[in-house]
């Protein structure tokens, strides 16, 4: 005789939040492949800073100014977003929802300095390699941070309507504010790549 087991599972809930969530999964799997991508571009310029006589080749540093106020404002949004990652994992949607558009406006900000941060490298895409990687470089960052926008715009409109009563809406929050993290993180290699070793 076969014994067929059976088990209960009405009792689980539909879906889960963090690392209890496929989406989370599948976001750090995505952050992964993208972090490759940010360490082959730096590997790229540290290959080339290597092989080049001087540094910057045919042109002058960057100027600090728009790298740095960007880099203040990255490292200034941590907060708001920390608090937006909480206020979803307890699923307050009036928070949430005050929140999601304070990271909306910040999510902005960044894109506007980074219109003045390409002007101020000094140098154009195909002046040299040197030019090359350093648009490379921006342009890498500047796609991640126009796609958490669109991600976090989204995620805005739909906290505002009567679908932002599912559950898994607030992880899905918590996800983009963990995309957030990662845009962030990367830019710092980043902007000591582009407006620090040339100045070394």
């Amino acid at each position: 005789m076969k014994v067929r087991m059976v088990a209960d599972l009405s009792r689980l809930p539909a879906h889960g939040m963090q690392s209890a969530s496929p989406t989370w999964w599948g976001t750090l799997a995505f952050m992964l492949i993208e972090g490759t991508g940010f360490a082959l571009t730096i590997g790229v310029y540290l290959y080339l800073w290597s092989l080049a006589p001087t540094w910057p080749i045919a042109a002058p540093a960057p100027d600090l100014g728009p790298g740095t106020v960007l880099t203040l404002i990255l490292l200034a949004s941590v907060i708001p977003n920390y608090f937006v990652s909480k206020w979803a994992g307890a699923e307050d949607l009036r928070k949430v929802q005050i929140g999601i558009v304070v990271m909306a406006i910040i999510g902005i900000l960044p894109l506007i300095v980074r219109a003045f941060e390409f002007s101020a490298l000094n140098i154009w895409w195909d002046s040299n390699a040197y030019g090359s990687v350093l648009w490379l470089m921006l342009g890498l960052h500047t796609t991640h941070l126009i796609t958490d926008l669109v991600d976090t715009l989204v995620l805005t409109a739909i906290m505002f309507t009567r679908h932002a009563r599912n559950s898994r809406r607030f992880g899905d929050v918590q996800d983009n504010a963990l995309y957030w993290n990662f845009v962030v993180i990367t830019w710092l290699p980043l902007y000591v790549c582009i407006y620090w070793i040339p100045r070394l």
